[in-house]
């Protein structure tokens, strides 16, 4: 089954030349189903590519799911093409009266700031606040994961001695490993980091309504789970294509900004030579994993959450 999304949305095309099954409302009004409703805050700069990522993921699954683009009003984007979120996207204000099956906050490039002087701190924090009793399960990806856990819980973020950058093998602790969320799981498994800083492992350990699902000594914790999976911290980007880590890179190169060779992730390290993916197949089954749990777990009357 597809996800539902505008005609008119690049990622319409994209994702249908992939084959992922997507759909318009007319079609989807004609299926005596009730949809998820998914909503994706989109913090990202790269709009467009963050769409077709999180998007091609959530299209791989049996269920139909409906998904509303939301911004931060309180910020003005730079990067998203020219009336782009005008169109698509609806700002939180708009949302805060409705309740979704999923939510999900990517992260941002503002990692290195306090958090409250990120211009839509304030506009977020009332979203991660909106969300506790309002969305059924929510997912923060990277910043949007550090965002999540100091709003809710307090635990800050560590600046690191460089970037952590590359690919980097993950696993699950014991107990965790044949839940629902990780179903189908190998014992180890690869996914992309790009990050500057990290959430506090100390403070994260002690928190006592953390579940700290994964984490490694070199990435340090890579998925927290709190309230039987209503909130997801994933500090990584399972959702990165083949080439994102290569478009950072060089962008970073070109800036002259300090930076290494994404770990683990040319062959041979060569940049020269085009990178092997090898962490596809366990980001679409975390996000079918993730899709599948909500929807046998989130009530058939959205309006009784």
């Amino acid at each position: 089954m597809p996800i539902k999304i505008p005609r008119t949305l690049p990622a319409f095309d994209a994702l249908g030349r992939e084959n992922v099954f997507v759909m318009t409302n007319g079609r989807a009004a004609h299926q005596d189903i009730r949809p998820l409703g998914v909503a994706i805050v989109n913090l990202m700069p790269t709009t467009v590519d963050t769409e077709i990522q999180l998007l091609r993921l959530l299209g791989n699954s049996p269920l139909q799911v409906d998904i509303t683009l939301l911004n931060m009003g309180s910020h003005e984007s730079k990067n998203a093409p020219p009336g782009h979120l005008r169109k698509f996207y609806a700002g939180s204000k708009n949302i805060l009266h409705r309740k979704f099956d999923g939510l999900i906050i990517t992260g941002a490039p503002v990692e290195t700031l306090p958090f409250e002087e990120v211009d839509y701190w304030d506009e977020l924090a009332r979203v991660i606040d909106y969300s506790a009793d309002n969305v059924f399960s929510t997912l923060h990806i990277c910043w949007g994961a550090q965002a999540g856990l100091y709003r809710r819980y307090g635990i800050g973020k560590i600046p690191l001695a460089k970037k952590l950058f590359g690919i980097f093998p993950h696993g699950l602790s014991e107990q965790e490993r044949h839940t629902p969320l990780f179903r189908g799981f190998d014992d180890e498994f690869l996914a992309p980091q790009s990050r500057h800083t990290e959430s506090d492992r100390n403070a994260a350990r002690a928190c006592s309504a953390l579940t700290i699902e994964s984490e490694t000594a070199e990435t340090g914790i890579f998925i927290a789970s709190a309230r039987t999976y209503r909130e997801i911290y994933v500090t990584g980007h399972l959702e990165y294509d083949p080439l994102t880590l290569d478009r950072e890179y060089r962008r970073d190169l070109a800036r002259g900004l300090p930076i290494e060779v994404p770990k683990n992730y040319y062959p041979k390290n060569d940049p020269g030579r085009s990178p092997v993916v090898r962490w596809r197949a366990h980001a679409h089954l975390f996000f079918s994993n993730w899709l599948n749990f909500v929807y046998q777990e989130t009530p058939y009357d959205i309006g009784d959450l």
